[in-house]
């Protein structure tokens, strides 16, 4: 997922005049000011978007350290009426059941649940030893469910490419 091409699919969602400010704020490395500007003008415009891009711009936001505050008002902007095929799962329980022993040691938190085939997007984060989560995940992975098998993992900021995983076509 190329995060350029991606913001500037994005900004076609917004009026021209406010398209052409989130793309300044991507110009001018002010992403996060962008991202709130997106997100506030979808509402405000009562712009319909569809679950594809909705978890795109979660995982937009998930780069640049704002999907936690942005997902309230994500989860607001109105839907276009398709079929959902994505869910955001907000609020997120941790998982209990370690699909991978990769992840063993990590807590597993549910992201994003392709609701067609029952794939899941999960953050694996490291608990700190004051009991929050890392800021930062330290992987992404797409289970086959909620209880595993694990279909892939990946890195910490590969958001992206995980997101373009769980978007595949299940392969039996």
């Amino acid at each position: 997922m190329d995060q350029a091409d991606t913001w500037e699919r994005l900004s076609h969602l917004l009026p021209e005049s406010d398209a052409q400010q989130f793309q300044d704020c991507w110009d001018t490395g002010e992403q996060e000011a962008g991202l709130d500007r997106l997100v506030g003008g979808l509402l405000e415009q009562q712009t319909a978007i569809n679950d594809t891009v909705r978890a795109e711009i979660s995982v937009v936001a998930e780069t640049w350290g704002m999907r936690e505050a942005l997902t309230p008002r994500l989860l607001a902007c109105p839907g276009d009426g398709s079929p959902h095929t994505l869910e955001l799962i907000d609020p997120p329980d941790p998982l209990h059941a370690v699909p991978d022993p990769q992840l063993a040691d990590l807590v597993l938190v549910p992201w994003i649940r392709c609701v067609n085939s029952g794939r899941l997007l999960i953050r694996a984060h490291v608990e700190e030893p004051w009991g929050d989560l890392s800021l930062i995940a330290e992987h992404y992975a797409v289970l086959a469910s909620e209880r595993g098998p694990l279909v892939r993992l990946f890195e910490a900021f590969s958001a992206g490419d995980a997101l373009t995983e769980l978007l595949q076509p299940r392969v039996s």
